[in-house]
């Protein structure tokens, strides 16, 4: 009797040495899929801004037809923000 409550307590340690090593592996994993899964955000961020980009550009070459007319459009839209950035700033003090 005393000989069966030891092999059930050796088997219940290993399962549990087993359990805990497969939590370990598992921990890890999930960490490593975590890491994964961020880097995937960034590069979905990172392609949406490039899409956007690419979307203005369109929208200017589309109209002028050639990159330099897109790029004076786009020069002339940045001197009217840098404007009203120095009206706004003005105004605050």
């Amino acid at each position: 009797m005393l000989d069966g409550v030891k092999q059930k307590i050796t088997r219940l340690i290993a399962d549990f040495e087993a359990e805990r090593a497969e939590r370990k592996r598992l921990q890890i994993e999930l960490e490593k899929m975590a890491t994964r899964n961020e880097a995937y955000k960034k590069q979905i961020l990172e392609l949406e801004r490039e899409i956007d980009n690419l979307k203005l550009k369109g929208a200017f070459l589309s109209q002028g037809g050639d990159s330099a007319g897109a790029r004076k459009k786009i020069d002339v839209l940045i001197g009217k923000i840098d404007k009203c950035i120095a009206l706004v700033t003005d105004e605050m003090e």
